[in-house]
Parts: structure tokens; sequence; C-alpha cells
């Protein structure tokens, strides 16, 4: 049962994935996006959770705990593209399955029978090889320490979720603390980003009023001088005032074609359908499978945006892609029919 929950999971984070992809080519502002992801969520578990009546524990606190762990590793992740080479931080936060295996056999003393092992190691290295880049040298390596602590936070993320389970915690609430939460810090980075980019067009529209006045003071003094000797006017201003009110028209240009915080957050609050749907699967899957195998699973999520990128946007598989594809889906099969 946990292997289709898993499976589930990868599905609905594979959706998500594919919209993310598509967003990605949108001038938007991500963390406004993602603040609205995170409020679909908090508003979907919060409507199920009434429905079904359950009341908030103690323990559905640690859904807090999962949403600070999720916000963490997604800024690290994006500041991990922003400053490095994507090839290494993708390599990185397709392993965040490997630490769960590991830290939850010393906590909670999980093991894997051979089988599972077996399939495990496969299942991961179908994902490294779909990741993988020939640009990743030991001297290329760019955003490794983003990429690093997002892997760190991801796990941490997984590992907060099978505890939740552990902890009896309730589903619906937990998770409404977790979206709630996550909600809550992407809209306060927004803030700062807003703040921000205020800030610097304001710095820039007034140094640009005062070397404009400054030119249009010195060419009118040049003018008048110059009219001055022949007895004529001088319209070299006018170049000043018709570059200025191009740079306006530019700047008005790109203001609109960027999206609003209301179609960002509208779009996101879209998105987070998906990832509340697939929130759902991966928890039920950690209350009755293993917690580093429902990591390595639900990590095949990558495959479905890649099915995605080949069918629909076009792009054609490299060789590792392929053999990569081949090798997790080889490890599903293995788990499906020794593993579980």
């Amino acid at each position: 049962m946990w292997l289709v929950l898993s499976l589930l999971a990868a599905t609905s984070f594979g959706l998500r994935g594919i919209l993310y992809h598509w967003t990605s080519q949108q001038a938007l502002n991500r963390n406004a996006l993602l603040c609205g992801v995170f409020f679909s969520g908090a508003l979907i578990t919060l409507v199920c959770t009434l429905a079904t009546g359950t009341s908030f524990t103690v323990s559905s606190l640690i859904g807090v705990q999962m949403g600070l762990l999720s916000f963490g590793a997604n800024a690290s992740m994006f500041k991990g593209f922003a400053v490095g080479k994507a090839s290494i931080v993708a390599i990185l936060t397709a392993l965040p399955s490997a630490i769960v295996v590991v830290v939850a056999f010393a906590v909670w003393g999980e093991t894997l029978n051979m089988a599972q092992l077996s399939s495990f190691i496969i299942i991961i290295a179908g994902i490294l090889l779909v990741r993988y880049s020939n640009d990743i040298t030991r001297g290329n390596l760019q955003g490794a320490q983003w990429g690093l602590l997002a892997m760190l936070l991801f796990a941490g993320n997984d590992l907060s979720g099978k505890w939740s389970t552990m902890m009896d915690a309730p589903l619906f609430p937990t998770l409404v603390c977790m979206f709630s939460s996550g909600s809550i810090c992407f809209g306060l980075w927004w803030l700062r980003d807003l703040r921000s980019v205020r800030a610097a067009a304001a710095a820039a529209s007034q140094a640009a009023q005062e070397i404009a006045a400054g030119a249009a003071a010195t060419t009118l003094n040049a003018g008048i001088t110059s009219g001055a000797r022949n007895g004529t006017a001088s319209p070299s201003t006018q170049p000043i005032v018709s570059a200025a009110a191009q740079a306006a028209n530019r700047a008005g240009t790109a203001d609109k074609r960027s999206w609003s915080f209301r179609r960002t957050f509208s779009v996101g609050m879209a998105v987070g359908i998906t990832n509340a749907v697939g929130m759902m699967f991966i928890v039920t899957a950690f209350d009755v499978g293993k917690a580093g195998l429902v990591s390595a699973v639900t990590a095949l999520n990558v495959l479905i945006v890649l099915l995605y990128t080949r069918f629909v946007v076009k792009e054609r598989f490299s060789k590792l892609e392929t053999i990569g594809i081949s090798t997790a889906f080889a490890g599903i099969l293995l788990m499906r029919l020794y593993g579980s």
C-alpha cells in the first residue's frame, strides 16, 4: 500500500513540477507564487479538517517544523540555482532519501532487507543519472553549499513527516500548520523583495532625474552662450527630454510584462492543489511504509517532469537521461516484486 501511495505522491509532485517549469518561464516573483502555493494548501487542509471533525493536538504542531524546513529548503535551492551551477544543485537535491535512510536507521531502527536496499540503490542511481551533467567538475562546484543545505532541509522535512505519523499527529491539522507557516514565511520574503525593488526603483529614478537635470542645465547654459554669440536659440535640450521619455516608456513596458501579485498569487493557489494532494499521499505513505523507501519513490517525480519536457516541450532525452529513466523504473519494478 505504501508503494501505491508513494507513487501517487510522486505523480502529484510531478504535476507540481510541470507547473513550476511553466511558471519559471513567466515574469513573476517566485516568493509570491510559493506564498500562494502554501496558502492554497492551508485552505484545502483546513476545509478537510473541518469536514472530518478532526481536532488540533500538540503533536500537530510538528507541521510548523515541516513548513519551516520546506521554506528553508526551497529558499536554499533557489539561491543555489541563482549563484551557482544548476547541475550540482540538482544532484544534491536528489539525495535527501539517502539521508532519510541513515537517520531513520539510527534514530528509529528502521532496516531494509536486501531486496529493498537493492531497489533503493537502483532508484537513486536512476535519479542521479537523470540529473547528472557533464559540467560538474571538482573545480566547478559553485552553489554546492546551498544545494547541500537544501538537501539536508528536504531530508529533515521528510523525517518530520515520518515523525508526525509516529506521534499519531492528525493528518489534516498537521498539514494546516505546515502550509500556514510556509505561507507566512514566503509572504514575508515577498514583502522584503517588494521593499527592495521599490527602494531600488526610487533610487534609480532619483539618480536619473538628477543626472538629467544636471545635463539639461549644462546644455541650456551652453545653448544660451552659443545663442548670444550667434543670435539663435539652441534646441539641444530636446534629445535629453526625448531620451528620458523613452526610458520611462521602456520601464512602463517592462512593468506591464511582469505579473501582478494578484495574478501570481492566484496561479500559486492553483499550483497548490497538486502540492496539498501530494503531501496528503506522502504523509499517509510514511505512516504505513519505511521513511527511506517512501522518500526515494516520491523523488521519482522528476521523471514525470522529464516526460513532460520530452513530449510537450519537445526536448530530446540525452543518453544518460534515457538510461536513468530505465534504471529508475527497473528499481520500482524490483521494489514491487520483491521489496514491498
